[in-house]
């Protein structure tokens, strides 16, 4: 199969030589729950920690094992190439999730990381919107199809199904679709919140039809429940760090839903209804209960083959942190109280664990799929540089015009533009009998003398190696896969970039290699692992080979990361 990737190059003597279970069966975990928290900076844990309960984030940093140097080590620090990474232990220049959307340059077409014509969503009113998640007025003019097949690398959850003929129960939930097929993997289920039908969906991909239980869920319609109420704030204002950051204009508006508390999300029959509770803590609560009800549904952490422990795996990935973070920034009242929220629905999913599972038979690991950038209006307060970039400018710049002049081509040169691609139009370039590597080489060129941008990479440079030796370059090379990238990566200056999400001038935006967006946390806790702080750097790429060593299974086949060592008990 096309998909199939490289023997993984982890290191087969580290796992060796260590012995995670002594008593395979007394050890070994019987759920393995990965949670990603999307968008969640390293440095947040510590900023809002005062508000955390007991028994949510405290308990992971206190009792889990707490890597607060984690960084990905690719440039492209968005959701789909974060989430991957964290499932395959491999680099996107691998695993081949390059970036949310991709240019097809044989069907001159985007691509959307996860779309599979062939495998249609089971829920007919679903509609997928892959243009914009953001504004539910913009639905796609059909119901798209979902899979993993993209992902061309194996994840932690295959090799598991694969280490005991597929015995273990394997799910993966979400708001986001690639949030929950990329840790799903090829062999477990996934389901994800579909805003056009207010409920849970998944594909063809991996049910003929829903199960009862999805089914029952989705009837009682939980989320009618949100109609014409609001997310007002947990506590006081003034006991919050950012409680005066309230009525900023770095701040996006969202039609109806304002930029200050309360946030109304008006009635149901709102198209934006289901969208605004996603921009809210909602989102994460909404996910967390249907995450326990598959746990419920499917029995897991209650698995057993000849009277022997069969691990299960669930991941959940919380989307509202993102959402939240690109709609009014991280540094503000909104990001802080949803945080909080946050925090009170770990501690209740956990104690849910705990009475169904219990949490000493639970491995928990906790990550996040990329960092993200201040907006720009709360740095310049302070005296920091910091601006949004205008990606289209680019087309209008006087030396690109002066070479289209050159090479006598009419209209646009660009024949699309986001954020870190530039493709260029090859058919123009081929009419012209311009060379396509000497065309990208003299617009990279030019476009590393613009303002604001820091370096400019031209395909061919990249394909055979002929960049800097640095680290910034590095990650670029990281997130290189030749048939999906595109013909000039950009690299912006620190505090730089394109605000759009989706067509929406949003207030940050992550995907950047700098370390505001590659910082993240990883913390492992559960089945009594005694808890730590390590501030050594670790990377992303390790998570995943670590929970193999755990499990005395195959690494991920394209995995490049090392088992950490803190949580391999002799």
């Amino acid at each position: 199969m096309k998909w199939l990737p490289a023997i993984s190059i982890v290191s087969i003597s580290l796992i060796t030589l260590v012995t995670p279970f002594k008593d395979a069966q007394a050890k070994q975990p019987k759920l393995i729950l990965q949670i990603t928290v999307d968008q969640l900076r390293g440095d947040l844990l510590q900023r809002y920690q005062q508000h955390f309960s007991d028994d949510g984030f405290e308990y992971l940093i206190n009792e889990g094992i707490y890597y607060k140097e984690a960084h990905h080590q690719h440039a492209i620090t968005e959701t789909v190439v974060g989430h991957t990474t964290l499932a395959t232990g491999a680099h996107p220049s691998t695993h081949g999730m390059v970036s949310n959307l991709w240019f097809d340059k044989q069907m001159q077409q985007p691509i959307y990381n996860v779309q599979d014509e062939q495998h249609p969503l089971l829920s007919a009113n679903a509609a997928v919107d892959a243009k914009n998640e953001i504004d539910p007025t913009q639905k796609a003019s059909k119901v798209e199809g979902r899979s993993p097949k993209n992902i061309m690398a194996t994840t932690f959850s295959d090799e598991l199904t694969a280490s005991n003929n597929g015995q273990s129960k394997v799910f993966a939930v979400s708001v986001k679709d690639r949030g929950a097929i990329t840790l799903a993997g090829h062999t477990g289920k996934a389901f994800w919140f579909s805003k056009s039908a207010g409920e849970f969906v998944s594909s063809d991909y991996y049910y003929k039809q829903y199960p009862q239980w999805v089914t029952n869920w989705n009837k009682a319609n939980p989320i009618s429940t949100y109609a014409n109420t609001q997310w007002q704030l947990s506590k006081p204002a003034q006991q919050y760090l950012f409680g005066d950051n309230q009525n900023h204009d770095w701040k996006t508006k969202l039609p109806g839903y304002g930029i200050t508390f309360p946030h109304e999300f008006g009635p149901s029959d709102n198209p934006y209804f289901s969208t605004f509770l996603t921009v809210s803590p909602i989102g994460d609560e909404m996910t967390a209960d249907f995450a326990k009800t598959v746990i419920t549904n499917n029995n897991l952490g209650n698995n057993s083959h000849d009277n022997q422990i069969v691990t299960d795996y669930l991941s959940i990935s919380f989307s509202s942190t993102d959402y939240v973070g690109h709609i009014f920034g991280p540094s503000s009242l909104e990001a802080e109280d949803n945080l909080l929220r946050l925090d009170r629905t770990l501690a209740s999913l956990f104690g849910f664990i705990d009475d169904n599972i219990g949490l000493e038979n639970t491995l928990i690991v906790l990550s996040a799929d990329h960092g993200a950038p201040e907006a720009p209006g709360y740095l310049t307060q302070f005296g920091i540089k910091a601006k949004h970039f205008d990606l289209a400018s680019l087309e209008k710049n006087a030396a690109i015009q002066s070479l289209k002049s050159k090479w006598k081509i009419t209209g646009d040169l660009f024949v699309n533009a986001w954020q870190p691609y530039i493709n260029l139009d090859h058919d123009k370039l081929a009419e012209q009998k311009v060379p396509l590597a000497e065309a990208t080489t003299q617009v990279a060129n030019i476009l590393n003398s613009v303002s604001g941008i820091h370096r400019a990479y031209s395909f061919n440079h990249l394909l055979n190696g002929n960049v800097p030796n640095d680290e910034i370059t590095q990650k670029v090379q990281n997130s290189f896969y030749p048939s999906r990238s595109g013909d000039i990566y950009l690299v912006f200056e620190p505090n730089v970039f394109v605000a759009d999400f989706d067509g929406l001038n949003v207030a940050s935006v992550h995907g950047s290699p700098w370390r505001y967006d590659t910082h993240v946390p990883i913390i492992f806790a559960g089945m009594k692992l005694k808890g730590q702080t390590i501030n050594r750097p670790v990377a992303t790429v390790d998570l995943a080979p670590t929970l193999s060593a755990l499990m005395n299974i195959n690494a991920p086949s394209s995995a490049v990361g090392y088992p950490l060592k803190e949580v391999l008990v002799k």
